[in-house]
Protein backbone atom coordinates (compact mmCIF):
# COMPACT_ATOMS: atom_id res chain seq x y z
CA UNK A 1 0.00 0.00 0.00
CA UNK A 2 1.71 3.85 -1.01
CA UNK A 3 1.54 5.92 0.97
CA UNK A 4 0.01 9.52 -0.20
CA UNK A 5 2.70 11.06 -0.02
CA UNK A 6 4.24 8.43 -2.70
CA UNK A 7 1.18 8.07 -4.65
CA UNK A 8 0.76 11.83 -5.77
CA UNK A 9 4.99 11.45 -6.53
CA UNK A 10 4.32 8.12 -8.88
CA UNK A 11 1.08 10.26 -10.12
CA UNK A 12 3.16 13.28 -11.13
CA UNK A 13 6.44 10.85 -12.70
CA UNK A 14 3.42 9.41 -14.91
CA UNK A 15 2.77 12.65 -15.97
CA UNK A 16 5.95 13.86 -16.78
CA UNK A 17 6.87 10.96 -18.80
CA UNK A 18 3.47 11.20 -20.41
CA UNK A 19 4.53 14.53 -21.54
CA UNK A 20 7.85 13.66 -23.35
CA UNK A 21 6.26 10.45 -25.05
CA UNK A 22 3.43 12.05 -26.49
CA UNK A 23 5.13 15.43 -27.64
CA UNK A 24 7.68 13.51 -29.58
CA UNK A 25 4.83 11.31 -30.94
CA UNK A 26 3.01 14.10 -31.97
CA UNK A 27 0.27 13.00 -29.78
CA UNK A 28 -1.74 16.05 -29.43
CA UNK A 29 -4.91 15.57 -28.11
CA UNK A 30 -3.19 12.99 -25.18
CA UNK A 31 -0.52 15.94 -24.52
CA UNK A 32 -3.35 18.24 -23.90
CA UNK A 33 -3.89 16.29 -21.01
CA UNK A 34 -1.16 16.70 -19.10
CA UNK A 35 -1.54 20.64 -18.88
CA UNK A 36 -3.96 22.67 -16.65
CA UNK A 37 -5.84 25.27 -19.02
CA UNK A 38 -3.91 28.14 -18.61
CA UNK A 39 -0.74 26.23 -18.86
CA UNK A 40 2.59 27.67 -20.45
CA UNK A 41 5.94 25.69 -21.52
CA UNK A 42 9.16 28.21 -21.34
CA UNK A 43 12.29 26.98 -24.08
CA UNK A 44 14.89 28.50 -25.78
CA UNK A 45 12.46 29.17 -29.15
CA UNK A 46 9.26 28.74 -27.50
CA UNK A 47 7.69 31.25 -24.64
CA UNK A 48 3.84 31.03 -24.32
CA UNK A 49 0.67 28.51 -23.65
CA UNK A 50 0.65 24.74 -24.34
CA UNK A 51 -1.97 25.24 -26.88
CA UNK A 52 0.24 27.88 -28.89
CA UNK A 53 3.26 25.18 -28.40
CA UNK A 54 1.08 22.71 -29.95
CA UNK A 55 0.47 24.74 -32.76
CA UNK A 56 3.87 26.31 -33.19
CA UNK A 57 5.45 22.22 -33.00
CA UNK A 58 2.71 21.24 -35.75
CA UNK A 59 4.11 24.39 -38.03
CA UNK A 60 7.76 23.49 -36.93
CA UNK A 61 7.05 19.32 -37.67
CA UNK A 62 5.90 20.09 -40.97
CA UNK A 63 8.73 22.06 -42.18
CA UNK A 64 10.82 19.15 -40.65
CA UNK A 65 11.86 20.03 -37.27
CA UNK A 66 12.97 16.86 -35.10
CA UNK A 67 13.67 17.44 -31.62
CA UNK A 68 13.34 14.94 -29.07
CA UNK A 69 13.65 14.46 -25.73
CA UNK A 70 15.31 11.54 -23.49
CA UNK A 71 14.20 11.55 -19.30
CA UNK A 72 16.36 10.96 -16.48
CA UNK A 73 15.77 10.71 -12.91
CA UNK A 74 13.42 13.18 -10.68
CA UNK A 75 13.59 15.16 -7.45
CA UNK A 76 9.96 15.96 -6.33
CA UNK A 77 8.98 18.46 -3.76
CA UNK A 78 5.17 18.51 -2.09
CA UNK A 79 3.62 20.75 -0.72
CA UNK A 80 0.35 18.71 -0.32
CA UNK A 81 -1.27 21.05 2.37
CA UNK A 82 -1.12 24.14 0.15
CA UNK A 83 -4.62 25.81 -0.16
CA UNK A 84 -6.90 25.52 -2.15
CA UNK A 85 -4.98 23.03 -3.91
CA UNK A 86 -1.61 20.90 -3.42
CA UNK A 87 1.17 22.46 -5.34
CA UNK A 88 4.88 20.43 -6.60
CA UNK A 89 7.57 21.50 -8.05
CA UNK A 90 9.41 18.65 -9.87
CA UNK A 91 12.75 18.51 -11.60
CA UNK A 92 13.78 16.04 -14.16
CA UNK A 93 16.91 15.24 -15.66
CA UNK A 94 16.52 15.06 -19.43
CA UNK A 95 18.28 15.47 -23.16
CA UNK A 96 17.35 17.18 -25.67
CA UNK A 97 18.38 15.92 -28.84
CA UNK A 98 17.79 18.18 -32.21
CA UNK A 99 19.12 17.44 -36.36
CA UNK A 100 19.40 20.01 -39.21
CA UNK A 101 21.27 21.83 -41.54
CA UNK A 102 23.74 24.34 -40.57
CA UNK A 103 26.15 25.68 -42.87
CA UNK A 104 25.08 23.12 -45.32
CA UNK A 105 25.91 20.41 -42.74
CA UNK A 106 23.34 17.75 -41.34
CA UNK A 107 24.14 17.57 -37.31
CA UNK A 108 22.68 16.55 -34.17
CA UNK A 109 22.69 18.68 -31.35
CA UNK A 110 22.75 17.07 -28.39
CA UNK A 111 21.96 19.55 -25.13
CA UNK A 112 21.30 18.06 -21.09
CA UNK A 113 19.76 19.79 -18.50
CA UNK A 114 16.36 19.98 -16.51
CA UNK A 115 12.47 20.20 -16.41
CA UNK A 116 11.50 22.36 -14.13
CA UNK A 117 8.17 21.82 -13.75
CA UNK A 118 5.34 23.77 -11.53
CA UNK A 119 2.38 21.47 -10.60
CA UNK A 120 -0.92 22.08 -9.05
CA UNK A 121 -3.56 19.03 -7.94
CA UNK A 122 -7.13 19.99 -8.77
CA UNK A 123 -10.18 17.66 -8.83
CA UNK A 124 -7.67 14.83 -7.81
CA UNK A 125 -5.72 15.42 -10.73
CA UNK A 126 -2.32 16.14 -11.31
CA UNK A 127 -1.32 18.83 -13.84
CA UNK A 128 1.49 21.61 -15.18
CA UNK A 129 0.93 25.00 -14.77
CA UNK A 130 4.17 26.46 -16.21
CA UNK A 131 7.84 24.06 -17.75
CA UNK A 132 10.70 25.94 -17.38
CA UNK A 133 13.89 24.55 -18.74
CA UNK A 134 17.74 24.47 -16.60
CA UNK A 135 19.97 24.17 -19.79
CA UNK A 136 23.23 22.82 -18.66
CA UNK A 137 25.83 21.58 -21.54
CA UNK A 138 25.74 20.90 -25.19
CA UNK A 139 27.24 20.05 -28.38
CA UNK A 140 26.84 19.82 -31.97
CA UNK A 141 28.02 17.05 -34.04
CA UNK A 142 28.27 16.39 -37.59
CA UNK A 143 25.94 13.36 -38.86
CA UNK A 144 28.83 12.60 -41.36
CA UNK A 145 32.22 12.43 -38.95
CA UNK A 146 34.19 13.19 -42.02
CA UNK A 147 32.21 16.46 -42.50
CA UNK A 148 34.30 19.91 -41.93
CA UNK A 149 31.61 22.41 -39.83
CA UNK A 150 32.65 25.77 -39.25
CA UNK A 151 30.36 28.18 -36.71
CA UNK A 152 30.38 31.77 -36.83
CA UNK A 153 32.64 32.32 -33.21
CA UNK A 154 30.72 35.94 -32.89
CA UNK A 155 27.33 34.51 -32.72
CA UNK A 156 28.02 31.33 -30.96
CA UNK A 157 29.53 33.25 -27.79
CA UNK A 158 25.66 35.04 -28.21
CA UNK A 159 24.17 32.77 -26.08
CA UNK A 160 24.46 30.90 -22.79
CA UNK A 161 27.23 28.07 -22.73
CA UNK A 162 24.53 25.69 -21.32
CA UNK A 163 22.40 25.50 -24.39
CA UNK A 164 24.85 27.99 -27.18
CA UNK A 165 25.10 25.04 -30.04
CA UNK A 166 20.77 24.75 -29.43
CA UNK A 167 20.86 27.84 -29.67
CA UNK A 168 23.11 28.24 -32.66
CA UNK A 169 20.94 25.63 -34.86
CA UNK A 170 17.69 26.77 -33.64
CA UNK A 171 18.08 30.48 -34.90
CA UNK A 172 19.66 28.43 -38.49
CA UNK A 173 16.41 26.89 -38.72
CA UNK A 174 14.50 30.46 -38.06
CA UNK A 175 13.85 30.83 -34.53
CA UNK A 176 14.34 33.89 -32.38
CA UNK A 177 16.14 32.37 -29.21
CA UNK A 178 15.69 33.71 -26.00
CA UNK A 179 18.98 34.49 -24.45
CA UNK A 180 18.57 34.49 -20.33
CA UNK A 181 17.23 30.84 -19.94
CA UNK A 182 17.97 29.33 -16.69
CA UNK A 183 21.54 27.15 -16.74
CA UNK A 184 23.69 25.33 -14.10
CA UNK A 185 24.04 27.92 -11.96
CA UNK A 186 23.85 31.53 -11.83
CA UNK A 187 21.21 34.51 -11.59
CA UNK A 188 18.70 33.29 -14.17
CA UNK A 189 18.73 30.08 -12.30
CA UNK A 190 18.75 31.55 -8.73
CA UNK A 191 15.73 33.27 -9.69
CA UNK A 192 13.56 30.55 -11.55
CA UNK A 193 14.39 28.60 -7.89
CA UNK A 194 13.32 31.38 -6.08
CA UNK A 195 10.17 31.00 -7.93
CA UNK A 196 9.95 27.28 -7.53
CA UNK A 197 10.23 28.23 -3.50
CA UNK A 198 7.51 30.74 -3.90
CA UNK A 199 4.95 28.49 -5.62
CA UNK A 200 5.51 26.08 -3.15
CA UNK A 201 4.69 28.58 -0.32
CA UNK A 202 0.98 29.59 -2.32
CA UNK A 203 2.64 31.99 -4.80
CA UNK A 204 1.95 32.57 -8.37
CA UNK A 205 4.11 31.49 -10.38
CA UNK A 206 2.74 33.22 -13.95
Amino acid sequence: MLTREQAERFAIRELIDNWAVWRDATLWDRFRGVWHPEGQMWATWFQGTYEEFIAANKEGFAKGVRILHFLGGSSIDLALDNKPHPRAIAQTKMTISQRATVHGVEVDVLCTGRFYDFLEQRDGKWGLVLRRLCYEKDRIDPIDPSATLKLDPALLAEFPIGYRHLAYLQTQVGYKVKKDMPGLVGPDTDALYAKGNGWLEGKPCL
